[in-house]
């Protein structure tokens, strides 16, 4: 699906303009965002651009490839944020978080003009929830509390672990928990739901963040747009 994800990324990147701050995104996909803005940047396609990260490994790979960068302190207005996701349907509701950055994903998201999303045709569904789990970022204090909340409501809620076995750690030093709902009729109450729990810090739905969502397939580039 690289190839794919590639097509998307190419795609969305044509949007970007000199003088932008962009917000950069977190995971597989992204990567080949940052990789065509780098490659924009070296050739002098665009210049003056300052990116905004979505996450520590975000941070480091945009040093390495020569993107500008900067924070939300010092520009708390984002033109155009370039993020992939999980899991899109028609709706443009997202699953985000299988990277671990839901939260700062978030933050950027809505501090964003405009944000395009880039995903290979494999994340598409009629309902969000259908492939992917919901990513939760729980705090420390209330992750026991919060498995047995979600086990009385009879829904399967993981700790997310890393290879060696030991709990998956964000950047805020938080816990996640995969929540399997099942496809979401009406994800907005799930969000909700979910809001209404102190210990939980946030959640993998975004309902309202997308503004474009560019797809790469194998008959050429789609688009969902509002």
């Amino acid at each position: 699906m690289d190839d794919l994800k590639e097509m998307a990324a190419r795609a969305a990147v044509e949007q970007v303009r000199s003088g932008m701050i962009i917000g950069l995104g977190t995971g597989s996909t992204a990567f080949f965002a940052l990789k065509t803005i780098s490659q924009r940047l070296k050739r002098g396609e665009i210049e003056d651009i300052v990116g905004i990260p979505s996450s520590h490994s975000t941070e480091m790979i945009a040093k390495e490839m020569g993107i500008p960068l900067s924070d939300l302190d010092h520009h708390p207005e984002i033109d155009l944020t370039i993020d992939g996701a999980d899991e899109v349907d028609r709706d443009l509701n997202l699953i985000k978080g299988g990277g671990g950055a839901l939260l700062k994903e978030k933050i950027v998201a809505q501090a964003s003009k405009r944000n395009v999303i880039i995903v290979d045709e494999s994340k598409l569904s009629e309902r969000v929830g259908t492939k992917w789990p919901v990513p939760v970022e729980v705090i420390p204090f209330g992750l026991s509390v919060e498995v047995l909340n979600f086990k009385k409501m009879g829904i399967e809620a993981r700790i997310r672990k890393k290879g060696d076995g030991s709990p998956f750690i964000t950047d805020e030093g938080n816990y996640i928990l995969d929540c399997f709902f099942g496809p979401l009729r009406e994800p907005q109450k799930i969000e909700e739901m979910l809001h209404g729990r102190a210990a939980i810090v946030e959640n993998g739905l975004f309902l309202k963040t997308a503004s474009e969502i560019i797809i790469g397939s194998y008959n050429g580039i789609k688009r969902l747009s509002k």
